[in-house]
């Protein structure tokens, strides 16, 4: 909101627009009426990341990005980014902030990909999502006009895959060199029964609200949404007469209804009965979160209840169990016990391509076996 007083017989408007203005911008106009309806329209240029000519012409410099975090944040303000990819930006905006634009070329992006497998040594699947975030950024600004070209798309094929003289590396520093890997871990039959039992039982103290726990242990089951889709989750998204969750914030930004099988709807009327007096329709269901989209606020949920899930299922005799599985199990489950195509199937679980499901498809060897002769 521009700031505004009167000099004399002019009235004199400041605009402040912090990460995306190098400094505050003043300017005075004849009436009040002519400044409140000039900044009004600037304002929400501003909003949308866009810097008109005329401001620039106030504030030299004001159209440079200079560094790698300006570019991020006047990203940010132009494009609705996914959550994904927001969280991954503002991890960059901490570990890279401080480069200079000027400086990526393709020699810089190589040293970065290098430096993150040998210096950090992440796992091949965390540097692609790292690039594919910060390339996705650079590609704006090289279509207006930022940067003449984005050298992170010139990479190889298999980038993050770490070679010899990384594996060497990495060795030296007495390290292990990391390698992709496809989880494919499931619950056998005894552990459900047995994470049920850590969960509302005594032998783990400082558990929290069990009976949101286990409701949160149940929808990953049976729905196959993700750990935050399910710690967001208000009132209002659940439709319990027609069976369907709406999630309107998601991982990959689109939107989707989750079906309900009836043995969700159960478990969430019953739970819906352990309170006092009936949620409205924008309470949340769950307690751990504050309601604020924050990144920090996100990560801080995710990373507590993680931990909660972790010592769960370390009580309960599967220790290398991810709270992320349950989402893999809930889709086998999809694909052995429905008839449903795999489009359908994508389009519940909320995976933005087939092709992520291609590992699934195993599971229908029977099917097929059906229609031989």
């Amino acid at each position: 909101m521009a700031t505004k007083r009167k000099r004399g017989d002019r009235w004199e408007f400041t605009v402040k627009r912090k990460k995306l203005l190098d400094k505050p911008v003043s300017m005075t106009f004849d009436s009040e009426a002519e400044g409140d309806a000039y900044c009004a329209r600037l304002e929400q240029q501003l909003d949308a990341g866009i810097i008109p000519p005329e401001l620039a012409d106030r504030n030299s410099g004001l159209e440079r990005v200079a560094t790698i975090s300006q570019a991020i944040r006047r990203y940010e303000l132009a494009v609705p980014v996914p959550d994904s990819d927001r969280l991954v930006l503002e991890t960059l905006a901490d570990k890279i902030g401080f480069d200079r634009l000027d400086a990526i070329d393709y020699s810089w992006s190589e040293s970065w990909v290098s430096g993150m497998k040998r210096a950090e040594v992440l796992s091949p699947s965390t540097i692609r999502h790292y690039v594919g975030a910060l390339a996705r950024c650079l590609d704006w600004h090289v279509r207006r006009g930022s940067m003449e070209k984005n050298p992170l798309r010139l990479l190889p094929k298999k980038y993050a895959t770490y070679n010899d003289a990384d594996k060497r590396a990495v060795v030296a520093k007495g390290a292990r060199a990391r390698h992709d890997e496809a989880r494919n871990r499931r619950l056998d039959e005894a552990e459900e029964p047995r994470i049920r039992e850590v969960i509302l039982g005594s032998r783990l103290p400082g558990l929290g609200n069990r009976l949101a726990m286990l409701l949160a242990f149940e929808l990953a089951l049976e729905s196959a949404m993700r750990m935050r889709e399910i710690y967001t989750l208000t009132r209002e998204q659940v439709d319990l007469p027609k069976r369907t969750i709406y999630l309107d914030r998601t991982k990959n930004g689109n939107s989707r209804q989750v079906p309900l099988s009836t043995v969700a709807v159960a478990k969430l009327t019953a739970y819906f009965e352990t309170f006092d007096a009936p949620l409205e329709s924008g309470d949340l269901l769950f307690p751990w979160w504050n309601g604020e989209h924050k990144s920090k606020e996100l990560r801080s949920t995710t990373s507590f209840l993680s931990k909660q899930f972790g010592n769960v299922f370390g009580a309960a005799g599967c220790p290398d169990l991810h709270f992320h599985d349950l989402r893999h199990e809930a889709t086998c489950r999809l694909f052995e016990r429905t008839k449903l195509p795999e489009m359908m199937i994508a389009r519940i679980t909320g995976h933005s391509s087939p092709k992520l499901l291609m590992r699934y498809l195993s599971l229908r060897g029977s099917d097929l076996a059906e229609h031989m002769w």
